[in-house]
């Protein structure tokens, strides 16, 4: 059970590859053997998942803490974005990453009401998380404007797609508000055009900022598998709901061919090699 740690290498190669696939396998539990969150409390009403025969419990305990990882994660992006802004050369590329922020703190807002009318306190909910996601951004703070961006685009398109994969194995209502949350990361049109423009005056900026990436990727990988070790319940999520009693290998990877697709995709957008 000891947390296994991404040591470098190319973004989505053999390392990052197994990161994700030990995330999956190392839940291979019986039901028996988790709890719930300490202190949670859930509502008498109806939620059941995709697959009716899971044991609700647990998949209650599945969605508080995707909502409460998901909450935290929208409010330090919120933090981090309103502070990347003062980094803007222009005021027009400061008001544009002030929007962003502003939909970080939405997004939160939404998730924080959720987690509330589940009738768990949602500051609960989340605080498991901050080591974890408070770590991840001390460890990529940006050294200036241009990896703001590239952290704001591919740092958090990463974290949307994969939530997205987890929202095909929730309930419908919890399902929509995930797939609004991640799908509302598409508007920072903005970031590619600026850093396209920078890299067409200088082309010799394409190779840092094309590590930086990597680098984001590593670092959340680690990030993602410091939170597996600590969440079974929202873990099992990952590989296909909370009624399944073993890793599917092949839907684990087809999942991470997915993530790398999408991000190969983004680090072209903005001209740089994955």
């Amino acid at each position: 059970d000891r947390p296994w740690r991404w040591s470098g290498g190319p973004a989505f190669g053999n390392g990052a590859r197994a990161g994700i696939a030990l995330i999956g396998c190392r839940l291979v539990r019986t039901p028996e053997a988790w709890s719930l969150p300490a202190g949670a409390r859930y509502p008498s009403h109806t939620m059941t998942p995709a697959s009716s025969d899971a044991p609700d419990v647990l998949y209650r305990a599945a969605v508080v803490d995707l909502l409460g990882v998901l909450a935290y994660g929208e409010l330090t992006a919120f933090e981090r974005m309103a502070a990347d802004a003062a980094l803007a050369p222009s005021i027009q590329d400061q008001a544009a990453m002030a929007g962003l922020a502003a939909t970080q703190y939405d997004h939160f807002v939404v998730l924080r009401d959720r987690i509330q009318q589940m009738g768990v306190d949602a500051s609960a909910a989340m605080t498991p998380f901050r080591p974890a996601i408070d770590a991840f951004h001390a460890l990529t703070k940006p050294h200036d404007w241009l990896e703001g961006l590239i952290k704001a685009y591919v740092g958090d398109g990463i974290t949307a797609d994969f939530y997205r994969e987890i929202a095909e194995h929730l309930d419908a209502e919890t399902k929509a508000l995930v797939i609004a949350v991640c799908d509302d990361h598409a508007s920072s049109g903005f970031i590619v055009e600026t850093v396209r423009d920078e890299i067409a005056v200088d082309p010799r900026l394409a190779g840092r900022l094309a590590l930086w990436g990597r680098r984001l990727v590593g670092e959340m990988i680690a990030q993602a598998q410091a939170v597996a070790a600590e969440h079974d319940a929202l873990s099992l999520l990952v590989i296909g709901g909370v009624n399944r009693p073993d890793v599917d290998l092949a839907e684990l990877g087809a999942l991470m061919t997915r993530l790398e697709t999408n991000h190969v995709r983004r680090m072209a957008a903005l001209s740089l090699a994955s």
